[in-house]
């Protein structure tokens, strides 16, 4: 008797699911994480922590445009994870981690192209909140409601925080003499009063 074909399987809708929502967002979430670590390598282990949290957790995943910022949220959380184990491997190592980082440091850190000097060095004096919540703006073109869903805080905290670092900025900037980038500003890329 001739075998009969088997009826092919539907394809499974949660790997397909997580395939598109990885395709989707992998660039967005790796360049989060490149700008936040020194080591590219560090930055493909949060990106895949990230993604493995969204695989074992997929059924809370938002399926809309919610799940790019569910998934900055995880990714913020996994970076925080990272730097608390780099700061305790650092404490049992002080010597060789901070040879390490100086060398790094050395290779990794390219000087910043002329006028724009004084801009980074002032962006890098801020404290790690102001830093986080200019990048969020800056790097990642969230606006102000998506900020508040990554940061798992209210829309008018993120305003209040944002208005803040960004005087916090102008005045680290005013203190070297420098200004702003004439092309355009946080607060205006994003249409918001400054």
């Amino acid at each position: 008797m001739p075998a009969t074909p088997k009826a092919s399987r539907p394809p499974d809708d949660g790997r397909r699911r997580f395939e598109e929502l990885y395709a989707a967002h992998r660039a967005q979430i790796l360049g989060y994480a490149l700008r936040r670590t020194a080591d590219p390598q560090d930055a493909a282990d949060i990106l895949a922590e990230t993604f493995l949290i969204a695989w074992r957790r997929l059924d809370t995943v938002p399926r809309d445009a919610e799940a790019r910022l569910w998934l900055y949220g995880v990714a913020r959380r996994v970076l925080a994870n990272h730097h608390r184990g780099a700061r305790r491997r650092s404490a049992l190592n002080l010597d060789l981690a901070g040879r390490l980082r100086s060398d790094l440091a050395a290779h990794h850190v390219p000087a910043d192209p002329g006028e724009l000097a004084p801009v980074g060095e002032a962006f890098r004096e801020l404290p790690e909140g102001d830093r986080e919540l200019l990048s969020l703006v800056g790097w990642e073109g969230l606006d102000n409601g998506e900020i508040a869903t990554v940061l798992g805080c209210s829309r008018n905290a993120v305003r209040v925080r944002l208005h803040r670092a960004r005087r916090r900025f102008a005045r680290e900037l005013e203190r070297r003499g420098a200004s702003a980038p004439q092309s355009r500003t946080l607060a205006t890329a994003h249409g918001e009063s400054a």
